[in-house]
């Protein structure tokens, strides 16, 4: 099953939130939070998906031939591309009930794993909802990264335990979650987290710590001065401040700030391999997807995540081609243009 297929599955699922469109830009779910559009106007998520067509791509085939290559090292292990699921969660809320949380993170770190890829795995309030990916994460040897939300001290550092005893290849704190204020409302609170107290966390991690939720220049450098592994520039897909710009405007300033001293990743209205091309180009190493995996897993469980990440990597491959790129370190800003700048 690909990607449509389980996309269109999901529209005859019953007490399905996501409207599952076509062209999943934020505009049909503007304003539903909970659920998984953008919030109050929801320019955060139609922005993201707007500003990433306005890159175009530079086309170059006079060049001299060679194998193509999308292959990457993170975390210490060599995947086949650098295409990953974001973490997920509040799968009720957002979705359905009809998959567990473990059941979820076994569909997507199966299918993105089989695809080249993998996932960043997700935290909630319930127990289950950061014990089942874990569970999923061992069945695959700790291929994968557990995101814990900022949550008070003791529980962090407890989860943090529990990801290293999972075998869990990397680690992530998705400090963008501070604006989920309807965790406060059920009774966990969330909090914003200062540089010395990531470092706190990082000191004591014993696994490489990303940091998500980076959308300003002076916020990468304090996850660099942290010690962090990565970050992830993330406005948590438009869903906890209205009004933010799109996670590939602020891209490049990012990049100029922190260079090659950290990992970077990016999400935030990413929907093909085309897409991940104009991310890496300005700046970034990996990408992460996260609307379009959940219909994926909800809709065609472990085979259709596969069949998606693998349309990604042809689709990126297919862009390296037409524009002269033979291996991921050859994608620069030389390669894409932005409209703006071609005067029409």
């Amino acid at each position: 099953m690909n990607y449509n297929e389980a996309r269109l599955k999901t529209k005859t699922m019953e007490n399905f939130s996501c409207k599952s469109c076509e062209v999943c830009n934020g505009v049909a779910c503007r304003g539903e939070v909970p659920g998984v559009g953008g919030k109050g106007t929801g320019s955060g998520f139609t922005r993201n998906f707007a500003k990433i067509k306005e890159v175009m791509l530079q086309m170059d085939t006079l060049y001299e031939a060679g194998v193509i290559d999308t292959g990457i090292e993170l975390f210490g292990t060599s995947f086949e591309t650098p295409i990953f699921a974001a973490p997920v969660g509040g799968l009720a809320n957002a979705y359905n009930d009809s998959m567990t949380d473990y059941e979820y993170s076994k569909a997507i770190l199966e299918g993105t794993l089989r695809g080249g890829g993998s996932g960043f795995l997700a935290d909630g309030i319930a127990p289950e909802q950061f014990q089942g990916p874990l569970r999923a994460l061992k069945e695959k040897e700790g291929r994968g990264v557990p995101t814990i939300k900022p949550w008070e001290d003791p529980e962090v550092f407890e989860k943090m335990a529990m990801a290293r005893e999972a075998g869990a290849m990397g680690l992530a704190m998705d400090v963008d979650a501070a604006g989920l204020t309807l965790l406060a409302d059920l009774g966990k609170p969330v909090h914003p987290k200062s540089a010395a107290t990531l470092k706190t966390y990082i000191d004591q991690a014993g696994l490489p710590f990303v940091i998500k939720g980076i959308m300003t220049p002076g916020a990468a450098l304090k996850a660099l001065e942290a010690g962090a592994y990565g970050i992830v520039v993330s406005n948590h897909g438009g869903r906890v401040l209205d009004h933010t710009p799109a996670t590939i405007e602020v891209l490049p300033a990012i990049k100029a700030a922190v260079g090659d001293k950290i990992k970077i990743f990016i999400d935030g209205g990413i929907r093909t391999g085309h897409d991940v091309f104009k991310c890496l180009a300005l700046g970034a190493d990996a990408v992460l997807i996260g609307r379009p995996y959940a219909l994926a897993a909800f809709g065609g469980g472990s085979e259709a995540v596969e069949s998606y990440t693998r349309q990604l990597t042809a689709e990126l491959v297919d862009a390296m081609r037409m524009t002269g790129a033979l291996s991921l370190d050859q994608i620069d800003e030389t390669r894409v243009i932005r409209e703006s700048a071609l005067g029409f």
